[in-house]
């Protein structure tokens, strides 16, 4: 796939979306960038705020297989990758075992709530997510490429949740927030969702087109200084520092452990994604300026003083910003 039509393929899958969805360009933006940088989403956002229709609709314009998981507290690993049951040949009277993919085995999935399911049920989808595989009884079943996983969390009820460890968190390429729409796109919204008129999602995509978009991604040029911008944002974030680093006041104050190097790997990423969706073929270092909030605000964990302060990690990534010079 060439540039150009990448940047065509990019305005037309964003065009199929704002037909379903008022409003929140921020939101599909940021969802769109780690789409096609192959990355996976966490969204947290209130209910009602169109998070399921969103994903849903990405799916219906890129021809991709679709699958909802609504996370429970009884939820078993084995209800998310599948399980081998045991049939037996009435003629023969010979027994097999066969494996039934569980809802895991699609290109696009929607895993809702992710925080009600214990953390052995969260762990299932580690795998499958870092290393596009399952493994029951030590068979490995490969997933199809694309995989994008989107997670939601509903950040007001907090009773009987089971908040992501660290680790799967920083699997999650971006934390995404959803708000409230503003007043002129909830009266659009009331509008066009109360009437019998459904928008027709067209697929504007196939399988082998994403691929092929994220392989360009790739391959678009990020310049040293821009590789450096990452990589000080990121080292930035660690109270620890180092003897030859300044660690903002924020950081050394507020925060327990910083981020680790995927984070600068997603920033990387990112900004190459953000400048083929901006119609650049090379990523400079306001992309990653753009993008530090969504890849870092889950992946800096703040200490006990942050929270009696009421300090959250929004504002750290944006003191981070503040203290980093952009080249």
């Amino acid at each position: 796939m060439i540039f150009e039509e990448a940047e065509r393929l990019a305005s037309r899958l964003r065009d199929e979306l704002g037909r379903a969805i008022i409003g929140q360009q921020a939101v599909v933006q940021e969802i769109l960038t780690a789409f096609f940088a192959g990355g996976h989403c966490l969204l947290r956002g209130v209910p009602g705020l169109a998070k399921t229709l969103l994903i849903k609709t990405l799916a219906q314009a890129v021809h991709l297989k679709f699958n909802r998981i609504q996370f429970t507290p009884d939820l078993m690993p084995s209800d998310i990758i599948g399980t081998e049951v045991i049939e037996e040949d009435r003629g023969t009277g010979r027994r097999d075992i066969r494996f039934i993919p569980g809802p895991v085995f699609a290109n696009v999935i929607l895993a809702d709530e992710i925080n009600r399911t214990p953390p052995k049920t969260q762990a299932a989808l580690l795998e499958a997510m870092q290393e596009y595989q399952v493994t029951v009884n030590g068979v490995r079943y490969d997933l199809e490429r694309p995989l994008f996983v989107l997670a939601t969390q509903n950040p007001i009820e907090q009773e009987g949740t089971y908040p992501l460890p660290e680790a799967q968190l920083d699997r999650f390429m971006f934390n995404v927030v959803i708000d409230y729409p503003s007043a002129a796109d909830e009266h659009r919204i009331l509008a066009s969702t109360t009437s019998d008129d459904e928008p027709v999602i067209t697929p504007v995509a196939s399988a082998s087109d994403i691929e092929a978009m994220r392989h360009l991604v790739r391959d678009i040029p990020a310049a040293s200084n821009v590789i450096d911008y990452a990589m000080r944002i990121v080292r930035a974030s660690r109270p620890a520092g180092g003897a030859d680093e300044a660690v903002p006041t924020a950081v050394r104050q507020w925060v327990k452990w910083g981020a680790g190097p995927r984070a600068g790997q997603a920033l990387v990423l990112g900004a190459k994604s953000r400048a083929l969706l901006d119609g650049r073929c090379v990523a400079a270092p306001e992309d990653v300026r753009a993008i530090a909030l969504p890849v870092l605000r889950h992946r800096i964990l703040l200490n006990f003083q942050a929270e009696a302060d009421g300090i959250d990690a929004d504002q750290i990534v944006a003191r981070l910003l503040e203290a980093v010079q952009t080249p």
